[in-house]
């Protein structure tokens, strides 16, 4: 019996290369872990600035105590005003502390602040909400109350005391905390006070403190006979 032309030439090209072709199995894809996008340079330019921002308000508010009769409404109006940059500090710091010791890997390569930082940071922020919290207790109860007068008193000692180690060991490394270094597309150089979310945060803190402080001005003319 006769073959037919393409008996005689044998199988096609196409179909040699599907037996001889070898079957490969592609590998599934392995799960990839998702880098941490974490950033505690940025984070410490943003406690930086509001630190900062603290400096010069608790130092305006140190000048109102040399005369607290002429200067009263100062001292209610800039403590008021401190109500939100100190909650922004605060906040800035724990972070930091929790993205630490919750294992970051930008903010373990980082490193903590030194021992003696690390235990003066708790009483930072407790003398600093006890100065502030007695200062709004005594704004809303009046010069009769005198148990928050010697509260407020004994906690801005304190508060002195803890905030001068604070500040002498901060103050010298403050212009290098507030410029932060750029990446690549940067060329590695220093921008200060960078990022816009930073300034943000910044502006809400002290839009927080204006508004406590335009709600409670008033509350200092209870004062104005006091004797203290």
């Amino acid at each position: 019996m006769a073959l037919s032309q393409s008996q005689r030439r044998g199988p096609r090209a196409e179909d040699r290369a599907i037996v001889t072709r070898p079957h490969t199995v592609q590998a599934a894809p392995r799960h990839r872990r998702e880098p941490d996008r974490a950033d505690p340079a940025g984070n410490e330019v943003l406690t930086a600035m509001t630190g900062l921002v603290l400096l010069v308000g608790f130092a305006v508010e140190g000048v109102t105590i040399l005369s607290l009769r002429r200067l009263l409404v100062l001292h209610f109006l800039v403590g008021m005003l401190l109500v939100g940059p100190v909650a922004l500090k605060i906040a800035s710091t724990l972070y930091r502390f929790l993205r630490y010791y919750t294992g970051s890997r930008p903010y373990v390569r980082k490193g903590p602040p030194s021992p003696v930082l690390r235990l003066l940071g708790p009483l930072v922020i407790l003398t600093s909400v006890a100065v502030l919290g007695t200062g709004v207790m005594l704004a809303v109860t009046g010069p009769g109350s005198g148990q928050w007068l010697f509260l407020h008193k004994a906690s801005f000692i304190l508060w002195f005391g803890v905030m001068t180690i604070h500040v002498l060991n901060y103050a010298p490394r403050l212009p290098g905390m507030l410029a932060e270094r750029r990446g690549r597309n940067g060329g590695g150089r220093m921008v200060l006070f960078s990022g816009p979310g930073r300034w943000l945060a910044l502006a809400v803190s002290l839009a927080v403190g204006i508004g406590v402080a335009a709600l409670t001005v008033h509350l200092s003319a209870k004062w104005g006979a006091a004797h203290f």
